[in-house]
């Protein structure tokens, strides 16, 4: 038995009912393709140093303090996903200063709490990925990730499709977390 290749170009496929369902996130591709990440690690190319010069609607900040903020992730791992970040341009956490390195902390914890008033997470994840090889998107400016976790938001889109869905727009959440960051 001989099978025929098709010679039809496979775009005509395009469109034609088979039994999976698609979530189309063309958006997504900005970040797969590295679009406006850093190329050299300047901080003139820095999006945590541009953050800080832009409104907080615009730049998705959620807090500001005296020596670091608090920003929406722009490619969220979940719903709420939040990026603590010094206004120092600085790659590792040593290297910032020891006040620097309180309010850090004490953001990461408010974070939670703040994350908790408002979306009710079952857990977080907490995370620096410090250069490259350890898997920093921005590797020259330091950030440590808080993500909210529920029980069963870990699903195969991830896995099998690169896909993750967010149920809520980052302008909404950002607006829902600052109004109860200053409560």
């Amino acid at each position: 038995m001989t099978s025929e290749i098709p010679t039809q170009d496979s775009r005509a496929y395009a469109g034609v009912p088979d039994a999976f369902q698609r979530l189309w996130t063309p958006h997504r591709q900005a970040y797969i393709s590295g679009e406006s990440k850093p190329k050299d690690g300047s901080k003139d190319e820095c999006p945590f140093c541009a953050a800080p010069d832009k409104t907080d609607e615009d730049g998705l900040i959620v807090h500001r303090g005296k020596h670091c903020f608090v920003l929406m992730n722009l490619f969220p791992y979940n719903a709420g996903h939040l990026l603590v970040c010094p206004y120092e341009h600085v790659s590792l956490y040593p290297d910032i200063a020891p006040e620097v390195r309180v309010e850090f902390g004490e953001l990461t914890a408010k974070a939670m709490q703040v994350l908790q008033q408002v979306a009710s997470p079952h857990g977080f994840n907490l995370g620096m990925n410090q250069g490259a090889v350890a898997g920093a998107g921005i590797a020259a400016h330091l950030h440590q990730h808080v993500v909210p976790r529920w029980s069963g938001d870990a699903n195969f889109f991830p896995i099998v499709a690169q896909v993750k869905a967010v149920p809520q727009l980052l302008g909404e959440e950002r607006e829902l977390i600052a109004k109860a960051w200053e409560e």
